[in-house]
């Protein structure tokens, strides 16, 4: 199996001063037809991250409307997000749609840090904030950091949750080990943890974040963006599992990877995998972390 990639949708234009730079963690929702409103995470000149969106049509592979202004900003100093907010995907719950994301801070003297946040998306596609703390503070389970969550409904109706924690910031090879944990949820409003969902190796895949979960009859697939250590750069690997909850790391049969040259030569990573009229695509960003957008990849099971 493979991704064939389609190219860049769209590159920031500075439209805004909190959406200055980069469009990163790229999250679509079906706005009619083919087109598809995709949020993301933009930033202003000191780095803080706050929520844009433009409209794009993923069977042309063409950006059809950019909005001019972010529909969600970071918070005031004192917030969890006070330092940006980096989006992961959308759910629903009771007929209402919720997108996580990861909250960032950086403390005086001390190590930037993220929690994760709950948005409410309306239906006149506005974002605001649930509640005014973070609905998965640090605690014992992770008490380091926390990163970019995906959720999704199960068939008997539970929810099912996948995210990043960080054990150390540095494992020896000037990188943090950052794993992909799992969290079960009767109601998609109460979470229990279930631990370290995929195993990490030294070296080979250690610095992990925003996984993304699709299923067949094949069992769950996950993609996921990684790093290896000694300053490499992030690539886009690839888990599988029978049942969801233990994963088994295959980086080999990924079946996508940077480009020769170009907006995704240096890196790839962010991916965010859906379903289009019986088709998997992936928006996924390229150099610099968003820095030059986001692009799409369709997949092939002929691969």
């Amino acid at each position: 199996m493979g991704w064939q990639k389609v190219g860049q949708l769209y590159l920031p234009q500075g439209v805004h001063p909190k959406l200055a730079t980069h469009a990163a963690n790229p999250l679509p929702v079906l706005l009619h037809g083919d087109v598809y409103r995709v949020f993301y995470s933009g930033r202003d000149e000191m780095d803080r991250s706050s929520v844009g969106f433009v409209d794009v049509d993923v069977v042309r592979g063409t950006t059809v409307y950019v909005h001019d202004r972010p529909v969600f900003e970071h918070g005031d100093p004192g917030t969890f997000y006070s330092q940006g907010v980096s989006i992961g995907n959308w759910y629903e719950v009771d007929g209402r749609r919720f997108v996580l994301f990861m909250g960032w801070q950086c403390p005086d003297g001390g190590h930037w840090f993220g929690e994760v946040g709950c948005l409410h998306l309306s239906e006149d596609w506005s974002l605001s904030l649930v509640g005014e703390s973070a609905l998965m503070p640090l605690d014992h389970e992770d008490p380091i950091s926390l990163s970019y969550p995906w959720v999704r409904r199960e068939r008997d109706g539970t929810y099912r949750m996948w995210y990043g924690s960080t054990t150390t910031w540095n494992a020896g090879n000037d990188e943090m080990v950052h794993v992909i944990k799992g969290a079960n949820s009767s109601d998609g409003h109460n979470w229990r943890k279930t631990g370290t969902a995929v195993p990490f190796a030294l070296g080979v895949a250690q610095a992990f974040s925003r996984p993304t979960v699709m299923s067949d009859a094949d069992g769950y697939h996950m993609w996921f963006s990684y790093r290896p250590g000694n300053n490499t750069t992030y690539r886009i690997g690839y888990a599988r599992s029978a049942c969801g909850d233990q994963w088994d790391l295959r980086l080999e049969g990924t079946g996508i990877d940077v480009s020769e040259s170009g907006w995704d030569s240096e890196m790839i990573e962010y991916p965010y995998v859906f379903e289009h009229k019986g088709r998997w695509l992936m928006l996924y960003n390229g150099n610099g972390y968003g820095k030059s957008g986001f692009g799409l990849a369709v997949y092939d099971r002929a691969w």
